[in-house]
Order: structure tokens, then sequence, then C-alpha cells
């Protein structure tokens, strides 16, 4: 039976080892806190998610649950999933055992302390609540510019995400057996929690330096991110194909009618230029055209296999000590 206003946060780990000692010391004073406002049970955990960490991390998981189990759980994938399928399985695997969840990253970027808000706007009868950057100081000047275009990117494109919201939220555990019920392979949470529906709201933090360790997301997967987003939830860039589909048309038969002028004029000797570039450009689309198609194509194919997001192969708490799945 699941004690009222159980708390289970979702913490994914990949290499997370300079960190996670701190991150645990954080967020055991948070549940503390928490608990002794009576806004969670005492039946609520960390559950850190190892995504096939290639240093101690899972190691310092058992460590941490073997020191504080009533307070740590961990999961450990068989490999490495990714960080949203981590985070899926974390999600997954606690959904029938809280009554609320929230997931946020190992790196002590996402503000702990904006934990208590959530909690209160849960019991004020939001079942998602989005905590999102109120401003983005501690950024380059490229990660800032590139993160926003993305956000606005995503609208354009139709999908209905966040403005300035990662993967900090809390979900309740009705969104959970919900989410369940989504069975894409090519996971953008981001896009997936706002499709769920109830009802929502935001809580607002500033998003610290990361505490140690390195970003898990270089410029090659962020764009990599990007282009999975677009594809799992908006089919713009294939109507914007047929949209430049139409024009060339357009275009060719226009430059078809002047050619034939042209001739009939006597002026028939045309510049090589003219010829060269506008076949370099058409080539050009077409390419461009066939590599979003086949964006398309890929992640049909990925999705028809049916294959297993992720793997669990252990999990560990003060109750359950092996869980498979």
């Amino acid at each position: 039976m699941i004690k009222e206003n159980t708390l289970y946060m979702v913490v994914p780990c990949y290499n997370e080892e300079p960190v996670l000692h701190e991150t645990a010391k954080r967020l055991k004073e948070k549940y503390i806190s928490l608990m002794e406002r009576c806004l969670i049970s005492e039946d609520s955990r960390v559950v850190f998610v190892n995504d096939g960490s290639k240093d101690r991390t899972w190691e310092i998981i058992q460590t941490l649950h073997k020191e504080a189990p009533e307070i740590f759980s961990g999961i450990n994938l068989a490999r490495n999933s990714g960080h949203q399928n981590a985070v899926l399985a974390g999600l997954m695997t606690v959904k029938d055992i809280c009554s609320m969840a929230i997931t946020m990253d190992a790196d002590l970027q996402d503000d702990i302390n904006a934990i208590d808000a959530m909690v209160e706007k849960f019991h004020e009868g939001n079942h998602v609540v989005y905590g999102v950057r109120s401003a983005r100081d501690t950024d380059t000047f490229f990660k800032k510019f590139t993160a926003e275009g993305f956000y606005k990117f995503m609208k354009v494109m139709g999908a209905d995400v966040v403005y300035n919201h990662a993967d900090f939220r809390l979900m309740s555990a009705r969104v959970l057996q919900e989410l369940a019920n989504y069975k894409e392979v090519n996971l953008f949470l981001r896009g997936m929690v706002p499709l769920i529906g109830f009802q929502s709201c935001n809580v607002y933090y500033e998003r610290a330096e990361r505490f140690a360790g390195e970003s898990k997301y270089p410029l090659r997967k962020m764009l990599g991110f990007a282009v999975n987003g677009i594809t799992s939830f908006s089919t713009k860039p294939l109507k914007l194909i047929t949209a430049m589909g139409f024009i060339m048309s357009v275009v060719s038969l226009l430059a078809m009618l002047w050619t034939i002028v042209v001739k009939i004029a006597g002026a028939s000797e045309l510049g090589w230029s003219s010829t060269v570039c506008s076949i370099w450009f058409i080539g050009g689309l077409q390419l461009l055209a066939m590599g979003i198609i086949g964006e398309y194509v890929g992640r049909i194919y990925a999705e028809v296999k049916q294959r297993p997001r992720y793997i669990v192969a252990d999990f560990i708490n003060n109750t359950k000590t092996e869980d498979k799945q």
C-alpha cells in the first residue's frame, strides 16, 4: 500500500563519480527537511539510475544505499541506454510505489531548493510541475543562443514544449501511469509530458554551474537531441519539402518560359554560370529533402522493431532487492 505523499526522486547518472557524494548529501538534507515538515512521507526515496557508467558510479550508489537505505535506492541498467531512457527507466520502475516523482540531473545545476515549491504545488492539486530556468546568466553566449533558439524553433515546428524547461519536473502517479502508455522508442520527454495533459504549473529557479565533472551533452549530442525532438513531434519539415518542391516547380516553369522568349528573340546564347548554379542549387535541395525524409524513415525503422528502450539489471532499496525488466 502506497503511503500518501510518497516522493521518489529519479536521478539519472552517467560517469557521475566526481559529484555523486555531494549530490547525495544535499538531497538527503532536503529529504529530512521535507519529512520534518510533513510534506513527504517517510517512505520517500532518492533513486539513482546508473546508465551504464564506466567509472565507480554504481559502486557509490550501492554504498549510499547500504549507509542510508531509508533515503537512497538505486537502479542499474544493463547497458548505456541514453539520458532520456535512463529517466524513463527510473520513472517506470517507481510509478507503482510513489504518489509523485521528481526527475533531475545529478550535476547539481538544478536547484534542489526548488523541490519544496514543487511539492507544495503538488499539494495544491497540480499533477505536473515544471522546473523552468528564470535566466541563463551562467551559460556562454553560444549555449544561450542555441538553447533559446531551440525552444523557439520547436514552437515554430508545432511541438508543445515549455520554454527554458529541461528534465527537472514533478509528475503525479496518475501522470506516470499515463506516460507508461506512450511506447515511443525515440524519446523526447520534454514534448511527451505536455501531451499527457492534467493541471500543471511552473516553478522558476536559477540554474547553477556544474558542481564537478564534465557535461554529458556536447554539441554533437545536443544537435542529435534537437533533431530527435523535431522529428518525433512535428511533420512540418516534410510539409516544407512539399512547399519547396512546389516553389521549385513554379520557378522551373517560369525559367522555361523565359528560355522560350529568349530563343524567339534571337538571343539564345545563355551563360554557363546560371546553368551550373541552378544545377547545384536544385541538387542541394534534393539532397536536403532526402536527408530529412531519411531521418523520419530511420525513426520509423527504430519504432517498428519494438526493441526494449532499456533493461533494468538491478533495483535496490530497503523493501526490494532486485527487479528485472
